[in-house]
């Protein structure tokens, strides 16, 4: 029987290569997208419809999660101002891996793990730390850098072949200055 594990996914660019190497790996993926961070809605959307159309082209099961974007803006209250890859980024992280575990609880999934460590904007440690956080929570975390061996740049031709929408920057309003 194969390892189920439920990815965490922020759009269609970043799940790329991840979802190729998890199944390379043997691993039965499912994405789960969870961003209330994504800001404007529009972004959101399409960012969203996006990664739907690229699960379903790779037969991946999917998940979309919906949640109030201002349930996230009480979260990082007071660190709005805070530079990328600072103290909000790691509020942020630890926010959607919260979630991402309540889900794997919830289906039964034994391992976790996210895209956000393929993009060299983000730090993996911190990432790594956020994780770190919910280590008792009955679901492994599967500490990948999706970025390593030229995971960045796999995801991106993989983006361009597909012909993804490429954002420039994060996600959240504060990421876009």
């Amino acid at each position: 029987m194969t390892e189920k594990i439920l990815l965490h996914a922020c759009c269609a660019v970043c799940m790329a290569y991840p979802v190729q190497k998890l199944k390379e790996s043997g691993y039965d993926v499912t994405v789960f997208f969870f961003n209330p961070n994504i800001s404007p809605a529009q972004e959101y959307k399409r960012r969203r419809d996006e990664l739907i159309k690229y699960a379903k082209h790779t037969g991946c099961n999917y998940i979309i999660e919906e949640e109030n974007h201002e349930n996230w803006l009480e979260y990082i209250k007071g660190y709005e101002q805070e530079p990328e890859k600072g103290a909000r980024c790691s509020l942020c992280f630890k926010y959607r891996l919260e979630k991402t575990v309540k889900k794997a609880l919830e289906l039964g999934i034994q391992n976790y793990t996210t895209t956000l460590t393929v993009s060299p904007h983000k730090v993996t440690g911190e990432i790594f730390k956020a994780a770190d956080t919910l280590t008792n929570c009955g679901v492994n975390f599967i500490p990948e850098d999706f970025k390593k061996q030229n995971g960045f740049l796999k995801t991106m031709q993989l983006a361009k072949e597909n012909d993804f929408y490429r954002q420039n920057y994060c996600g959240c309003e504060f990421s876009i200055r």
